[in-house]
């Protein structure tokens, strides 16, 4: 296992795209265990593909690109921008409630990240904000989109870890509200200190307000019927994302009139591209995970934690600190699909809730994407909005000591994660 590990890093280093990477390193395996012939390991490539759970990704990964398409973006924008718009900070308010909508539309930081950089970056530097500020509550901000349903990255964490999917889009609704109200809170005392401007001068009228929902309704009622859907047992997961490919397409040409056969192309080469990159990872980490199972990479870790670790929150809390670390390196995706092995069987065995323990690990993976020094949701938006690194960092920090916090205040609070999916499912 030292040996894969090595090899994976290195060939992170000399810059070798990510799946290469995993499958070069899976390879080494069996090339130096005599043996193991190397079919096994084609087999496991193959055997990533053949699951019916994760059908669950391109569909959603689809639709987040045809609803982007469709005009709910921009009825989002608007809806985030009558709410919240009047408050101190106005436009980083807009941006971090944007997210939180969003998360019911694309399902991906980066997508977010990206969209709101165009959108909003130009008009909160226009106002006086900050270049690194700006930025820095773009790109936290989208670690909502990872956490509120539906959530690719907790798609694959159900699949991989043999987790209840339906049970994690519930948990994943009250941290992420939360995580907004953190951020926002956050937000407004470094507004407030800093006299930022506000996005409209003063607060919505209830008829404003109601013609803003309105006027968005079909992507705010997406994730109130996904969740229903699921509970209701009237589709899986996985035919969910099916379904909300069909809504996507409906309210494009129906309701909202602006999706058209253009767009809709411009959505598939979007989608084949991110579906491209997500599944080759996915396929080349079977061997990886073959690994690690044949090894006993899981029983062994959790042997020498459980004999030296003997409250559970700690366990846990010591893995998240390892994420946290890990995630500055190494993409959320890849770490979701090479370390859930490993430590779901650890935390099941220490007694806490692989459900809860899920939303944890996914919040602080994905938060990596918005550090330094590899980043992904981070050179996105300081490339898009032509922010220093330095600049960023320096910003984002206390967007980022406030997810921690609430992350750990999350891991010895499991009722706040547990308590609408117990309520749902028992």
């Amino acid at each position: 296992m030292v040996l894969i590990t090595l090899v994976f890093f290195v060939l992170m280093f000399l810059g070798m795209p990510v799946a290469f990477a995993i499958g070069i390193s899976g390879f080494i395996f069996f090339v130096t265990d005599s043996t193991m012939p190397m079919s096994i390991g084609v087999q496991k490539i193959a055997t990533m593909s053949q699951s019916f759970p994760l059908l669950a990704v391109p569909f959603f990964v689809f639709a987040g690109h045809l609803m982007n398409e469709s005009g709910i973006t921009a009825r989002l924008f608007r809806f985030s921008s009558v709410a919240v718009g009047w408050m101190s900070g106005g436009l980083a308010q807009v941006a971090i409630v944007l997210s939180t909508v969003m998360g019911g539309v694309s399902g991906s930081a980066v997508a977010d990240a990206a969209m709101e950089a165009r959108i909003l970056g130009p008009s909160m530097i226009s106002h006086g904000y900050a270049r690194g500020f700006s930025a820095a509550a773009i790109a936290v901000g989208s670690l909502i989109t990872a956490t509120i349903p539906p959530s690719i990255g907790l798609i694959l964490y159900g699949y991989v870890g043999n987790v209840s999917i339906g049970r994690l889009f519930l948990a994943g609704i009250v941290p992420g509200l939360l995580m907004m109200c953190v951020l926002m809170a956050t937000t407004y005392v470094i507004a407030r200190r800093r006299n930022y401007v506000v996005a409209n001068t003063e607060r919505p009228t209830t008829k404003a307000l109601v013609s803003a929902v309105w006027g968005a309704k079909w992507a705010l009622l997406f994730p109130v019927a996904l969740v229903f859907a699921i509970r209701g047992g009237v589709f899986t997961p996985s035919e969910v994302g099916s379904l909300a490919v069909v809504y996507a397409v409906a309210v494009g040409f129906l309701a909202h009139r602006e999706l058209d056969w253009s767009k809709m192309c411009r959505a598939f080469e979007h989608a084949i591209s991110d579906i491209g990159l997500i599944t080759i990872i996915i396929l080349m980490s079977g061997m990886v995970g073959f690994a690690i199972i044949y090894m006993q990479v899981p029983q062994g870790i959790s042997h020498w934690m459980l004999n030296r670790i003997s409250n559970p929150q700690m366990i846990v809390a010591a893995i998240l600190l390892f994420l946290l670390v890990a995630g500055c390196f190494v993409e959320s995706t890849v770490l979701v699909l090479l370390l859930t092995p490993i430590f779901v069987p650890i935390v099941a065995q220490a007694g806490v809730d692989p459900v809860h323990f899920g939303i944890l690990m996914m919040s602080i993976v994905t938060l990596g994407g918005m550090t330094p020094p590899v980043g992904v949701a981070m050179f996105a938006v300081c490339s898009l909005m032509d922010v220093r690194i330095e600049d960023y960092t320096r910003e984002a920090v206390p967007f980022v000591a406030a997810v921690v916090g609430l992350i750990f205040a999350l891991l010895f609070l499991p009722g706040l994660v547990l308590w609408l999916p117990d309520l749902a499912f028992g």
